[in-house]
């Protein structure tokens, strides 16, 4: 499983990172690093619920910034 990050800087510069074929995965971070790490770690938690709900099957998964 291969999953984009998009980004983007809000106003108050903060940045959000989303994956948008993971419906709601998406974090907030004062850094784009931050914001990464937190969606990355949302979205593992995300497969592995898919996972033992059977509603998914995989033997990688890799982000691309």
């Amino acid at each position: 499983m291969d999953f984009q990050i998009e980004f983007e800087q809000e106003d108050d510069g903060r940045w959000i990172a989303e994956i948008p074929s993971l419906p709601g995965v998406m974090a907030y971070g004062a850094s784009r690093q931050e914001a990464q790490s937190k969606v990355q770690s949302l979205a593992l938690r995300v497969i592995a619920d898919q996972l033992e709900r059977e509603r998914a099957t995989t033997d990688h998964v890799q982000f691309a910034a």
